[in-house]
């Protein structure tokens, strides 16, 4: 079984369908901890119900990005996890924390990477007029929403879709999507998943 380690900032939906997936036997590992930087993120009542461990580690109380990253680390450390998973996290990470734990840390992103990255996709997706959006797991590198894609989902963009309409149907394969890509590494598996709702 994969020590799993899971970030979070907010209300943490991708972070219970992990929990979900791996409490049911789908994904081969044990939550080991969920971290968040935010003491009022509603993801962490969510884990402390499923018995996962929790902790804060509040990015307000440190004097730079990299003192911040140290403290995660060493919460990481203290749990020694196989894999991590981001889950909404919502922190820009120095290239010293990717070096440390690049090769095991994934990140779900709600667009069709490489297209557009950072903030606000989904106002990026119905302003850039694309017929398709989507969401993408991919290995976390220095470089912001980069990385080697270890799976991707589609969906459509609808003539009447808003942000709020889009995000939801992108969020329902998020949910779909990052289990799916997490069992595959947990049973050492290669190759990508590709979802489609088109």
């Amino acid at each position: 079984m994969k020590r799993v380690a899971i970030l979070i900032s907010g209300g943490g939906s991708n972070m219970v369908r992990l929990v979900e997936d791996m409490r049911a036997g789908g994904i081969a590992g044990e939550p080991v901890l969920v971290l968040s930087n935010k003491a009022d993120a509603g993801g962490l009542a969510k884990a402390e119900a499923f018995g996962v461990p929790t902790t804060v580690i509040d990015h307000k109380g440190f004097p730079d990005r990299a003192a911040f990253d140290a403290a995660v680390s060493d919460a990481l450390d203290a749990v020694k996890p196989d894999l991590i998973c981001l889950a909404g996290f919502m922190r820009i990470l120095t290239p010293a924390f990717t070096a440390r734990w690049g090769d095991r840390m994934l990140n779900i992103h709600p667009s069709l990477l490489p297209l557009f990255k950072g903030l606000h996709t989904h106002r990026q997706a119905l302003s850039a007029g694309v017929a398709v959006h989507g969401c993408t797991v991919h290995k976390v590198t220095a470089d912001l929403d980069d990385g080697p894609i270890l799976g991707q989902a589609v969906v459509p963009v609808l003539n009447d879709d808003t942000e709020a309409t889009l995000a939801a149907r992108v969020l329902t394969q998020e949910h779909l999507l990052y289990p799916a890509v997490v069992r595959k590494i947990c049973a050492d598996e290669p190759g990508q998943i590709a979802l489609s709702a088109v």
